[in-house]
């Protein structure tokens, strides 16, 4: 069974799909809805009220949602779908958690060898700001509860919905595209996207949303997924902080670059030139082949002994 079969070993009535997708991602579609029909007064009123808390409360606050909502995700998959957690990470037997060290490797020294190379030509719009009192709490609170953030938004949107949206359609290529979409829209209403630009940052979002979910796809597991993304996040919170960015922390440099000129450097050469890197790699180190079945093939029920439905 591929990694998108797994949802038949649980119940998947439409009612339970529709509960669970409303509950969980209740908090993305308040922050759409939000950023839709406000003011843009508003919002920027909102964003310096929370400039003037302390960093690291200001990252708690925003982090904190995210441990309810994941393990609210975990006890409607387990008691609503009667499915097991392992059949909504992986179509292997077990997590291969050096499957999620080596994508978090990947990311990490990408970002820390680009970020230093960078620095080391130009570093006139970076400031070092490194206190060691504060980024310890810092480190703390980001390896405590980043996980469960990025937990959240791969269990939600390349785990459960792409599941799940893959039976209803039939199909592969539909999700794919669809949670790519939806993770889009779901940090429109990060503050990146008013001072780079909406398309701008779409073009990122959504290219990062597809790397993600051909990840999944072709490895038939999220463990590549988890570790890209946790490696990610990390570093935004850990090494360079922005008064536009949606993680106000003390990290250990600061940017002063105008977010507005970032088209090329910071949206596309990751999403058209890095990603499929990386992808590559990913590739040749885990012998993916069948590309055109693994991303655009069709979705069957797979034969009743292959399953159990938990009781």
């Amino acid at each position: 069974m591929n990694y998108i079969q797994q949802a038949y070993k649980g119940q998947r009535e439409l009612w339970m799909f529709i509960l669970t997708t409303a509950l969980v991602a209740g908090i993305f579609i308040a922050n759409f809805v939000f950023y839709l029909f406000s003011d843009p007064g508003d919002l920027d009123a909102a964003m310096d009220m929370m400039r003037n808390w302390p960093p690291n409360v200001s990252l708690v606050v925003n982090l904190v949602p995210f441990v309810f909502l994941l393990g609210l995700l975990f006890i409607l998959v387990k008691f609503v779908h009667q499915r097991s957690i392992l059949s909504l990470t992986t179509a292997r037997s077990k997590v291969d958690y050096k499957r999620i060290l080596f994508s978090f490797l990947m990311i990490c020294t990408f970002t820390l060898v680009t970020f230093f190379i960078g620095y080391s030509i130009d570093s006139s719009e970076i400031i070092y700001q490194f206190n060691p009192k504060k980024f310890a709490i810092l480190f703390l609170i980001s390896i405590i509860l980043f996980p469960f953030q990025i937990g959240l938004e791969e269990y939600l949107f390349r785990g459960y919905l792409m599941q799940h949206i893959g039976v209803l359609v039939k199909n592969k290529w539909f999700p794919l595209i669809f949670t790519s979409v939806l993770f889009g829209i779901a940090h429109s209403a990060n503050p990146e996207v008013g001072a780079v630009g909406f398309w701008k940052m779409m073009i990122f979002y959504v290219g990062t949303g597809l790397l993600l979910g051909i990840m999944t796809l072709m490895d038939d597991g999220l463990e590549l997924a988890l570790g890209f993304h946790l490696g990610n996040n990390l570093l935004a919170s850990l090494l360079v902080t922005a008064d536009w960015t949606a993680l106000q922390t003390d990290a250990i440099f600061k940017s002063t670059a105008d977010p507005s000129a970032s088209m090329i450097s910071e949206i596309l050469f990751p999403v058209l030139i890095v990603y499929p890197i990386m992808l590559l790699i990913l590739s040749k180190r885990y012998g993916w082949k069948n590309w055109n079945d693994k991303l655009f093939g069709k979705v069957e029920e797979p034969p009743k002994d292959d399953y159990k439905i938990i009781e």
